[in-house]
């Protein structure tokens, strides 16, 4: 049964799983490219002084590093998007249990969905680390990292890696999705299917207090250590507070939109956008949480440099630093891949709401501003959450070291990062709209 139920279910809800194939492909193209570059780097024919080279400018350790961390990412990517797939399978799901499904059979079959959809775009994400790796290669030789003595190698060890890698952390990422829903009782189920899980559950609120008091408190301790010990904790600190978010996001979600309702007023599009934010606040808040972190932890990092630049007249080392920015970039495309593929299934199993409403007469640019308004709400959530939390995390560092808690970021750098947000939570909104717009109403309704 659990294959069968995987096929199905990649037939019936190709969007969601869309996002995990995407996710896949992006976790395997930084798993090949950090294979490969370990392949180049320690190949027998490597001169010793060039080891010795890029061992002093840590050129395989921030190969492995990257590699260790694509692996997590890629659990937290894939979880997130099949979070979101068995969520538009409840239905199903509930039924099943109702009938006599065992819980390790729902598991089971969620693990081998993930599987079927990561596999094949693991393939082709292998392919596409090699060309990641000759540009990741090409720019360590250019700045003196790694030796022009130094041969790129192409190693076919990247291939079984990344298969390995796609199918253990997709069968791991599908189980966590699962885990809960399996648990439930077919009652409960079945009512929970029928209309929506309410509340954070007894351990949700909690935790997400503990975690974000935790974040507070270390950050204060910190401020009183020396500089480098404060550099260590600050990622600690991020952590806490990302956690907080995570566990805590329905409830910052409406009242963000109850917020800016007051502002831009409860009638029109942006009214009735509110509204839905408001009564579908952990919906939502399932795109706001990996936006959160993308905001954080670029803006933490970005800000690290742009405040010593600022302060010192240097930003560190320019090889160090370009290998910062390309870590940052790759972690932080991780959570955008989340937050774009969550964006994008919402507004897609809301096919029959938004043919309903073109029914009783809304225009299509109506529908429009609509969801762009929702978008902007996930995004401005997103930047003030993630805001707060790169302030928080890096006051203590950075008292310490300049001896002032607030960063520098030029404007044009703080706007970069905010037009990024809303651009991302724009196009992973609009285009299901537009796609579910192309098509009538009636068939809209007839075919969901």
């Amino acid at each position: 049964m659990p294959s069968g139920l995987a096929r199905a279910a990649l037939r019936g809800h190709r969007p969601a799983f869309a996002g995990t194939a995407v996710a896949a492909l992006f976790a395997a193209a930084v798993v090949g490219a950090s294979v490969t570059m370990l392949a180049a780097t320690g190949a027998d024919g490597v001169p010793v002084t060039a080891r010795r080279t890029m061992a002093a400018h840590g050129v395989g350790d921030m190969a492995l590093v990257l590699l260790l961390g694509s692996v997590y990412l890629s659990v937290f990517a894939v979880a997130s998007t099949m979070g979101t797939a068995v969520a538009q399978q409840h239905r199903e799901f509930a039924m099943l249990r109702a009938v006599g499904a065992r819980p390790w059979q729902i598991r089971r079959a969620v693990a081998a969905q993930a599987v079927m959809a990561a596999v094949p775009a693991a393939l082709a994400g292998c392919g596409l680390g090699v060309v990641l790796a000759r540009w990741w290669f090409d720019g360590m030789v250019a700045r003196g990292l790694i030796p022009g003595t130094v041969a790129f190698r192409f190693s076919w060890v990247a291939l079984p890696v990344c298969l390995a890698v796609a199918v253990v952390t997709s069968a791991v990422a599908g189980l966590l999705a699962a885990a809960r829903f399996a648990g439930l009782r077919p009652a409960r189920s079945l009512a929970e299917a029928a209309a929506g899980r309410r509340g954070l559950g007894p351990l949700r609120l909690p935790l997400g207090l503990l975690a974000t008091a935790g974040g507070v408190l270390l950050s204060r301790l910190l401020a009183d250590q020396p500089a480098e010990k404060a550099g260590q904790g600050a990622f600690l600190v991020l952590l806490l507070f990302c956690a907080g978010v995570a566990l805590l996001g329905p409830r910052l979600v409406g009242p963000a939109a109850w917020l800016l309702s007051r502002l831009v007023g409860r009638g029109g599009a942006a009214g009735l956008a509110m509204r839905n934010v408001t009564t579908q606040s952990r919906r939502f808040s399932a795109a706001v949480v990996p936006l959160v972190l993308v905001v954080a932890f670029g803006t933490t990092k970005i800000a690290l440099h742009t405040t010593a630049q600022h302060r010192t007249g240097s930003a560190g080392p320019p090889d160090q630093v370009w290998l910062d920015y390309v870590g940052t970039g790759l972690y932080a495309g991780f959570a955008a891949i989340a937050a774009a593929n969550t964006l994008a299934v919402i507004t897609a199993e809301r096919r029959r709401e938004l043919a309903l409403l073109r029914l009783i007469g809304s225009y299509r640019r109506q529908v429009r501003a609509m969801a762009a308004w929702e978008a902007a709400v996930v995004a401005g959530t997103a930047l003030v959450l993630g805001t707060a939390i790169a302030l928080l995390t890096l006051a203590p560092v950075l008292r310490r070291t300049f001896g002032a808690a607030l960063p520098y970021v030029p404007w044009t750098t703080a706007a970069a990062i905010a037009g990024g947000t809303l651009l991302l939570a724009l196009l992973a909104t609009g285009l299901p709209v537009h796609l579910t717009l192309r098509h009538r109403a009636t068939d809209t309704l007839a075919a969901a």
